[in-house]
């Protein structure tokens, strides 16, 4: 369990330096404001996938029955 442990921090820190760079793509989407309609584009779709995951847990359990 301490080796899991350790082997997941010693992850984090390799990849924390990556994550960190700035992205010159997302900086000009930001200054245009189009950052805004792919951020509503992305829930719009993760809303759609909960509400379709919703209505199939309902179908499954009202088979169940």
């Amino acid at each position: 369990m301490k080796s899991f442990i350790s082997t997941i921090l010693f992850c984090l820190f390799i990849v924390c330096p990556a994550v960190a760079q700035d992205v010159e793509m997302a900086d000009v989407m930001r200054s245009n404001g189009k950052i805004y309609v792919v951020v509503a584009v992305i829930a719009i779709i993760f809303i759609g996938l909960m509400v379709y995951l919703y209505r199939i847990d309902q179908r499954v359990n009202k088979l169940e029955e």
